[in-house]
């Protein structure tokens, strides 16, 4: 079963997985995650940043519901789906959609003073953010930028408007960070 739902001129499919893992139906309801999966990440970063997603995932549900709970690329944890359809990305995930220019337009970029703060977990303030992507909403997932790589992911207090405009306050809520530098 299929719905489809329009927001923002793109159509999202929110398909149906909650069927019992049967072994005769494991083939199709595996198809169904992965395009699943594609999709939320097309809606939420912007239409082809799915095709960086790797062909070699493995996907975990959940015993009791037989959702999806994690997404996982060789043991490394990609991403988590949110009950509310959103993604929880890590920064090793992030790293690899940053080949996508629409999503490094969900990213932003701190300068040299709060690097070593973000990376061990402290929000992001308005005054240290150099670059700001424009597709940054209120409540959203994004990825910390320090020189092209991603230090963190966070939750987004303010809009990219707001943090442009803005000198004072947190801009970004860390999440998931790297914890020690590379």
């Amino acid at each position: 079963m299929l719905f489809y739902i329009v927001i923002q001129n793109y159509y999202i499919v929110i398909l149906d997985v909650q069927k019992q893992l049967e072994p005769n139906n494991l083939t199709m309801l595996t198809l169904d995650s992965i395009l699943k999966i594609k999709h939320t990440l097309d809606a939420l970063f912007g239409i082809g940043v799915s095709r960086y997603l790797p062909k070699e995932i493995k996907i975990t549900y959940s015993k009791r519901t037989g959702r999806i709970q994690h997404v996982y690329k060789n043991e490394n944890l990609l991403c988590t789906l949110r009950i509310d359809g959103g993604l929880a990305i890590t920064p090793y995930f992030a790293q690899l959609l940053l080949k996508s220019k629409k999503f490094r337009e969900n990213c932003l970029e701190v300068d040299d003073d709060s690097k070593p703060f973000v990376e061990n977990g402290s929000s992001v303030f308005c005054k240290h953010v150099i670059w700001c992507g424009k597709n940054i909403l209120i409540g959203a997932d994004v990825p910390i930028l320090y020189k092209g790589t991603v230090i963190a992911v966070g939750r987004a207090v303010l809009s990219s408007r707001m943090i442009k405009s803005l000198k004072r306050g947190v801009a970004i809520k860390v999440r998931d960070s790297l914890k020690s530098p590379d």
